[in-house]
């Protein structure tokens, strides 16, 4: 089993794995989609690194900035480790006006979650720990929910700020996943 990557966040995987999946998808329409979420799945820390990304390249035949293009469009793919617990606040019209950027300001405080001064709507910021993950999404459309978070998959509606922090400490104490 040769090693293809080895990083401290995502574990290693191995040669033989990347093989098999980038075979299971051979042939098919959309065959890199299929390829670059597989792998993401497997991977703990839920993203794709860019030694991965050559390799799949390498492997497809597909060059390294068409298989990079794709990992970066797609909202779906992650470039950088994401924590064990998501926490992804909308900022759509309806859930801006009903409070979002409040909430988003004083979730990032609650986690010591810095974004280098940039106050720009499309945010993604994990903990050192690995233990969280916050984001912003264009819209979920639950407007009628407004303003709405999603943690861990899961929609909550009318959210405030106290709510917010409750969950995010319940989610702390419990710890990594």
């Amino acid at each position: 089993m040769t090693t293809v990557t080895e990083n401290a966040v995502g574990g290693i995987v191995d040669q033989d794995s990347l093989d098999r999946i980038i075979a299971s998808q051979a042939g098919r329409p959309g065959a890199l989609l299929g390829i670059l979420q597989r792998l993401q799945e497997q991977s703990r820390n839920k993203y794709l690194p860019l030694d991965t990304l050559e390799y799949v390249a390498k492997r497809t035949g597909i060059p390294q900035s068409q298989v990079f293009s794709v990992a970066s469009f797609y909202a779906l793919f992650n470039l950088d480790p994401q924590g064990d617990h998501i926490v992804a606040i909308c900022r759509g019209t309806a859930c801006h006006t009903r409070g979002s950027r409040p909430l988003l300001q004083r979730v990032k405080l609650q986690l010591g979650l810095r974004d280098a001064g940039i106050d720009a709507d499309k945010v993604s910021l994990t903990t050192p720990d690995l233990q969280f993950t916050v984001r912003t999404v264009a819209c979920f459309g639950q407007c009628a929910l407004a303003p709405v978070v999603e943690v861990d998959h899961a929609i909550r509606g009318h959210v405030t700020e106290q709510a917010l922090i409750r969950e995010v400490e319940e989610l702390r104490k419990r710890g990594r996943r």
